[in-house]
């Protein structure tokens, strides 16, 4: 039996848990990837046809009545900005707090 490793062998030992280290770390590596991938989703409008993706910063505006009479109920909203494609509404787009993604074409 030439070639086989003794019962106890440190370096036998070491190759051992170098493999098994790193076979852990690669599984924890990709349920990761997986965890982070599984939330990115696609609309069904697509991905970006027009959106650059929802802006991270929104702000909570109260319930009102507007100038027309009209009651508008509480909502969340991004921060406003130089652009519409970020806006939760903009096709492409996806809003955290309805589950819903944007339709409107931006109109600027």
């Amino acid at each position: 039996m030439v070639g086989l490793m003794p019962a106890f062998c440190p370096r036998g030992d070491k190759i051992m848990k170098a493999s098994i280290t790193l076979a852990a770390l690669l599984l924890s590596l990709s349920s990761a990837t997986a965890q982070f991938y599984g939330t990115q989703q696609l609309g069904p409008y697509g991905a970006g046809l027009y959106g650059t993706g929802s802006n991270p910063n929104s702000h909570y505006v109260q319930p009102h009545f507007n100038s027309n009479g009209t009651f508008t109920h509480g909502h969340y909203q991004t921060n406003p900005n130089h652009t519409q494609l970020d806006n939760y509404s903009i096709r492409g787009n996806y809003n955290p707090y309805t589950g819903q993604y944007g339709t409107r074409s931006p109109r600027y």
